[in-house]
């Protein structure tokens, strides 16, 4: 079977954990955006539960800068809302970042809200701008959804997991309501069967879940319900992971694509749904135009298998690690320069740069 290629403009994770300052063990801001290079991302946003969390202005310029002096890929930065309210800063920090995340149900780190009237100062308080992007499982979907309806701000649900969520999702497009959904491969590969052969390395949140569950997620693809593909990347060590308390999150950054289009060659999925699933579907949701020059090269019909010792992510693992796959990243180009060749990072730290600043 011959190879081919296809050319895709500006591809972007909006959801992504890079690490970096106290967690930087897991992973730092050169790595981890070498590993989005290698993945074919122009440009991820990183979220607000790391060590600091980016609660405050002063917290937000530490994450600024470490991950300006390190960056390899374009890159903007979440806000995170506050369950001790910290909607008094929002003016501070607006024009720095690419949104706020409020984290509805637990997930690794401190930034729960649970109290209903709280989120809602957070939804009265955010300017229209920039999206909301929300963890809500479950009933909480509904719950948010009510909130949407009352501000009518733009809400981006990450990481959808059931047929349940989809469904209140579907009925609320339906209804004309500013929302916006993601989805992520470990949703799409992998289910609640997996974790007897993968233990804590198949933890993340939302957890795996079932075959309904993941057929649903598929179809919500192809009838338009979901807006796009976000990795959720989220690297710990080997030894977090083995240890008595293991973390939940996954890698997720580089075997992103190749998971895709390798729906594509099987044809599950046109090529043309897999595109705006990482590139003009996130954009359009996070107001981005790439710059001239910013492109991802595909090769397609190469089989290979995925190998953790070839991932440039600081822990080097992956739950789809054995899997074959029919697709890889040849080439990613920002602003005119090469910065992966198909085999290493051709560019220095700090090339990236905020573009949201």
């Amino acid at each position: 079977m011959s190879r081919r290629y296809l050319t895709i403009e500006g591809v972007v994770d909006p959801h992504v954990h890079l690490r970096g300052m106290a967690w930087a063990h897991k992973g730092d801001f050169y790595s981890e955006t070498c590993a989005a290079v290698a993945g074919g991302y122009w440009l991820v946003c990183d979220m607000p539960n790391t060590t600091p969390a980016t609660l405050t202005p002063d917290a937000l310029r530490m994450k600024l800068d470490g991950i300006g002096a390190q960056a390899v890929c374009d890159w903007g930065v979440y806000y995170g809302a506050s369950a001790e309210d910290n909607t008094d800063t929002f003016g501070a920090v607006y024009d720095d970042v690419c949104g706020i995340k409020m984290f509805c149900n637990d997930t690794t780190g401190h930034l729960l809200i649970e109290d209903q009237s709280m989120r809602a100062k957070h939804y009265a308080a955010w300017p229209s701008d920039k999206p909301i992007a929300v963890h809500a499982e479950g009933e909480t979907v509904g719950e948010v959804l009510a909130l949407v309806r009352e501000y009518g701000r733009r809400t981006h649900f990450c990481h959808i997991s059931t047929a349940y969520e989809i469904n209140l999702l579907a009925a609320a497009k339906a209804e004309g309501l500013p929302i916006t959904v993601g989805v992520c491969p470990h949703h799409l590969w992998l289910t609640e069967d997996d974790l007897g052969r993968l233990g804590a390395f198949g933890w993340m949140k939302p957890t795996l879940k079932t075959l309904d569950d993941r057929a649903a997620l598929w179809e919500a693809i192809n009838i338009g319900v979901v807006d796009c593909v976000e990795s959720d990347h989220a690297p710990h060590t080997r030894e977090e992971k083995e240890s008595e308390s293991p973390p939940y999150g996954v890698p997720g950054l580089e075997t992103t694509l190749p998971l895709l289009f390798t729906a594509v060659v099987d044809g599950r999925l046109s090529e043309a749904r897999a595109m705006e699933l990482v590139s003009a579907g996130p954009r359009g949701i996070w107001g981005l135009t790439p710059p001239d020059g910013t492109y991802t090269v595909v090769e397609l019909e190469t089989d290979y298998i995925l190998t953790n010792t070839k991932l440039m992510t600081k822990p080097k693992w992956s739950p789809f690690e054995g899997m074959q796959v029919a697709a890889r990243v040849a080439e990613t180009w920002i602003r005119g320069t090469q910065v992966y060749d198909g085999q290493k990072v051709t560019v220095l730290p700090g090339f990236g740069v905020n573009v949201y600043a």
